[in-house]
C-alpha cells in the first residue's frame, strides 16, 4: 500500500528533516492507519487534519530528540 516510513533523524539523515520529508512521513502513516491511499470527499477534511497533526507531532519529536554517541550505521 505504501512504502516504509524512513527514519528522519541523524545519523539516518545527514541533516535535519525538511518540512516536506516530515509531511511525507505523516501522509504515509495516515494512509497506512486509515487504509486509504486517497480519502473520499466526505473523509478528506479529517484525513488532512490527521496528516497535519501527525506532521506537527513528528516535528516536535524530532526537535526534542537528543542523539548521543557515535553514529551507528547498520548494513541492510
Amino acid at each position: 500500500m505504501c512504502r516504509s516510513i524512513k527514519t528522519l533523524r541523524p545519523p539516518a539523515l545527514p541533516e535535519e528533516a525538511t518540512q516536506d520529508e516530515i509531511r511525507a512521513a505523516a501522509l504515509q502513516y495516515v494512509r497506512k492507519v486509515s487504509g486509504f491511499r486517497a480519502p473520499a470527499a466526505h473523509n478528506r477534511e479529517v484525513f488532512e487534519q490527521a496528516v497535519e497533526a501527525v506532521a506537527e507531532a513528528t516535528a516536535e519529536l524530532l526537535s526534542g530528540l537528543e542523539v548521543r554517541g557515535p553514529a551507528v550505521r547498520r548494513a541492510g
